[in-house]
């Protein structure tokens, strides 16, 4: 029966979902009021109408997350992401060559290498070809194809578990594992 939703466009499931709810919404209220008048305490239309309405969602909600994650996957294919990353890189790439260079200056385990002659020019020269070959990788168009390829395949994986509804057997999510106390990371905000 919902074989026919899957193949309505994304407009017209939209237009669709509306149209039943938006009427669905004012048939229910004039009934109510009108029963209400009437003296009854709880008009059982809205109670019907509500079920209804939860139901229809349910019928729907499937092929409508399915129509909108086709279209997000078009989108995603005609974005070039990687040459948005290297363009903001290059438009940052004084502060971020100074946040480096001020990140390694305050890295505890950088103490000995401090003590060299030339340490500031080492670190500007590492933080000049880092920040580099970061943003030619990035501007290649073989990164672009990379994320796109990812992207595509998470998102088929996704449509996939909710064709089959795979992700109602999954109980609720674990919290996230904390940080080691131990991680750069983790020692890093600490001294902050």
């Amino acid at each position: 029966m919902s074989q026919w939703l899957e193949d309505l466009s994304t407009l017209q499931v939209l237009l669709l979902v509306v149209g039943v709810l938006v009427g669905g919404s004012i048939v229910a209220a004039a009934v109510g009021a009108v029963l209400v008048r009437l003296g009854m305490r709880r008009p059982w239309v809205v109670d019907r109408a509500s079920r209804l309405t939860y139901r229809l969602i349910g019928l729907i909600k499937r092929p409508l997350t399915i129509v909108v994650l086709d279209e997000v996957a078009a989108v995603i294919q005609t974005g070039h992401y990687t040459k948005n990353i290297s363009d903001a890189l290059l438009e940052n790439h004084d502060e971020l060559k100074a946040l480096v260079a001020e990140k390694v200056r305050a890295d505890p385990n950088a103490r000995l290498v401090k003590k060299l002659p030339g340490y500031d020019t080492i670190v500007s020269e590492v933080s000049e070809t880092v920040l580099r070959v970061l943003i030619d990788a990035l501007s290649d168009p073989r990164m672009d194809e990379l994320v796109s390829d990812l992207l595509r395949n998470n998102l088929e994986q996704i449509k996939v578990a909710v064709r089959e509804r795979a992700h109602e057997q999954v109980g609720e999510m674990k919290p996230a594992d904390p940080v080691p106390a131990s991680a750069p990371v983790a020692q890093a905000q600490r001294s902050q």
